[in-house]
């Protein structure tokens, strides 16, 4: 039905909340819940290190793909008002409704696939599983030791 972000961000579907009759009481109760969850995962993969400062800088955020796009816009929204000089979305695969809706808060919409009919991001990976936060952390603390590879023509 929605996303949040860091800083207030709220993105709200309010087709999906007409058509399953979501009451605002349980709109706020999910918003409660989920503000509590962003709290308890920036701590868990930031620690004590600051947000990242993204003023005037160019952001490029991925996925592994867009459905709704509820948490992409929320962290585009976020990033802009951050002071992001520039917007990109890089994503394999989304619905092509949600891309084209994107393009209104990116700058750049990168998708390598939008298939149709596109049910669901699940459909297109072999293996979907979650990414725990053990696997979060790793991933970042590697980020922070390894310089990226980019590769020269």
């Amino acid at each position: 039905m929605g996303a949040i972000g860091t800083g207030g961000v709220l993105m709200l579907n309010e087709s999906v909340v007409a058509v399953a009759g979501i009451s605002p009481r349980e709109i706020e109760d999910a918003i409660t819940r989920e503000e509590i969850e962003l709290e308890r995962r920036e701590q868990a993969y930031r620690d004590d290190r600051p947000p990242p400062d993204v003023q005037g800088r160019i952001v490029i955020l991925v996925d592994d793909g867009l459905a709704t796009g509820a948490s992409m816009r929320a962290a585009a929204v976020g990033v802009r008002r951050l002071g992001a000089a520039v917007v990109v979305v890089a994503v394999p695969v989304a619905a092509g409704d949600t891309c084209r809706e994107l393009r209104v808060l990116a700058d750049e919409v990168v998708c390598l696939a939008t298939p149709e009919p596109f049910h669901a991001v699940g459909c297109w990976y072999a293996d979907f599983s979650q990414t725990s936060d053990d696997d979060v952390r790793a991933l970042l603390a590697r980020a922070r030791i390894e310089p990226p590879r980019v590769a020269v023509p």
